[in-house]
């Protein structure tokens, strides 16, 4: 089966998606119809309720497959008197894939590009454009990268079956958008009723009444049903389009290794997947490591720090670049295995264009530390954006990490609650391990079966490295109750702890001070002392 025709028959499968929802309409009418007709007057009454709330996420499933105007990721909308360079290679790529330039250009937070419209007559009449383009992406690309991308997103624009095939993408969006709205308003229900109900418990206890138990199971039930319904219809065009969406990726590979060149194509193609989970890994492990402190990094670096760690991890980087998915995402993913993809590119003959001709991407950008200030604007969220500003990156880790160490919870802290009834102090846990009891208190850890059948010394040694670890922890929070310890951060690797006078990192490859090593050991042992352990403690405060 040819492109077009292909793409004709996703237009169908779309049209088939209005065709369902009028079609259980129309059974929900009839169905009331003979209620009415043959049904006493209460009976067919019930009816028309039920048929009511049936034909309500039906007629909302209608409307949802409409795209809402404007919908998109967050982020700066920039002019072409704003960045002038960017909007020069933008409309450059548009006129050599034979394309319309978008109406406008989005700069986001986000490894990502693409191109979207408001389209009209379901995609079948072009709308104003837009391209979103992640800043972190332009952090991570060269600039003959960026090219390969933004050829790659307007090769989905061109050939004779433009529209259509177009529509293929819009419609598994659009149609997996309509499924999850369904959803969405299923859980809604279902947390609202929760809420209603906990409610009602709380004021029956407080009247000294039994509470009875919460059950939501009805809750949503009629937004699930016709998510199911939606589902299975979704599933036949997912599959009925894969093999549309899939070659589109294909052709727009090509279109990319025509425009931007083989190299570059297929070195952007290897990368997009590495900075995605570089990204990731940035995210949560930088740019959000003083969100329980309530801190954020210095200004304009809360994206801006992300250029810095791949940097630093360049090696690491380049030994994921050699593992390419070979995997499609799920079943029903449009786009085709990275390696596939990166193999049909460079079967390619060479051409010359490089990946790293014209230097980073990121310097497109008139005043790219403006850009990634003003980013954190537009992304984060208002609560976010009141938070306090660390004056630097060491800073923000001391606080992140006094804040987690204040707060710790282990399974040890929780045994050990729970076998002195009282707080989960070192101090604490020190007068049990002083009194013999390191051994029954290690019972209430949870256990694996083995751990939990094996006998004196085989059990010891099953659990020692758990409460090892654990110890460890209460000790540094210990000195960063007392201000005494401080955080060596690294874009390299992880945080190291520095205790007052130390020249070697706890938790970094140079491996644990050989003091406090060797006091913990010495805490638990077959024979248990906290001697050395209590010797490295800092004294604790004395009362005014």
């Amino acid at each position: 089966m040819g492109a077009t025709l292909r793409a004709l028959r996703a237009l169908v499968l779309l049209c088939g998606f209005y065709l369902l929802s009028l079609v259980l309409l129309a059974a929900l009418a009839a169905l009331d119809a003979a209620a009415f007709g043959w049904a006493p007057a209460a009976v067919a009454g019930k009816i028309a309720i039920v048929s009511l709330l049936l034909a309500v996420p039906i007629v909302r499933g209608m409307v949802m497959l409409r795209t809402p105007k404007g919908e998109g990721p967050a982020g700066i909308v920039v002019t072409e008197a704003d960045e002038p360079r960017l909007w020069a290679l933008v409309r450059e790529l548009a006129a050599a894939t034979g394309t319309a330039a978008p109406d406008t250009i989005v700069l986001t937070g986000d490894v990502n590009a693409a191109v979207s419209e408001e389209p009209r007559l379901l995609g079948l009449r072009p709308g104003p454009r837009r391209l979103y383009l992640g800043v972190p992406l332009l952090t991570g690309l060269t600039e003959a990268r960026l090219r390969a991308v933004l050829a790659h997103e307007y090769g989905h624009f061109t050939g004779g079956d433009t529209r259509l095939s177009a529509l293929v993408v819009r419609g598994r969006a659009q149609i997996g958008r309509t499924v999850g709205h369904f959803h969405a308003k299923a859980d809604s229900k279902e947390a609202a009723e929760r809420a209603r109900q906990q409610q009602t418990a709380a004021r029956r206890t407080a009247k000294g009444r039994k509470a009875k138990e919460i059950d939501t199971a009805g809750a949503g039930f009629t937004y699930r049903m016709m998510a199911a319904v939606y589902t299975a219809y979704a599933k036949l065009y997912m599959r009925a389009t894969l093999s549309t969406a899939r070659a589109q990726e294909y052709a727009a590979d090509l279109a990319a290794a025509r425009i931007a060149g083989r190299d570059a194509t297929a070195s952007a193609l290897r990368e997009i997947p590495v900075l995605a989970a570089a990204h990731g890994f940035y995210l949560e492990s930088y740019a959000t490591l003083g969100l329980p402190a309530r801190r954020l990094p210095p200004r304009g670096q809360f994206f801006g720090g992300f250029g810095r760690m791949l940097t630093a991890r360049a090696a690491e980087l380049a030994r994921l670049r050699e593992k390419l998915p070979t995997q499609p995402a799920s079943p029903y993913d449009s786009h085709p295995p990275i390696a596939d993809r990166v193999a049909r590119v460079e079967e390619l003959p060479a051409d010359g264009r490089g990946a790293e001709d014209g230097g980073p991407a990121l310097a497109l950008l008139t005043d790219p530390a403006r850009t990634l200030a003003a980013l954190e604007d537009e992304v984060l969220t208002d609560e976010v954006r009141q938070f306090e500003r660390a004056p630097g990156w060491e800073p923000l880790l001391d606080s992140s990490m006094a804040v987690g160490l204040a707060n710790l919870d282990t399974p040890l802290h929780r045994a050990l609650a729970f076998h002195t009834q009282a707080l989960p102090t070192l101090p604490a846990l020190l007068t049990v391990i002083d009194e013999g009891q390191l051994w029954q208190l290690a019972q209430r850890l949870p256990l694996s079966e083995e751990a939990a059948a094996a006998k004196a010394e085989e059990f010891r040694e099953r659990v020692r490295p758990v409460l090892r670890d654990s110890l460890q922890s209460m000790v540094l929070a210990e000195f960063s109750a007392r201000s005494l310890l401080h955080w060596e951060f690294s874009w390299s690797r992880p945080a190291a702890a520095r205790l007052p006078g130390s020249a070697s990192d706890l938790d970094g490859e140079a491996g644990t001070e050989a003091a406090l090593g060797a006091a913990v050991d010495a805490a638990l042992a077959d024979h248990p002392d906290t001697a050395p352990l209590r010797a490295l403690l800092p004294p604790a405060p004395q009362p005014a």
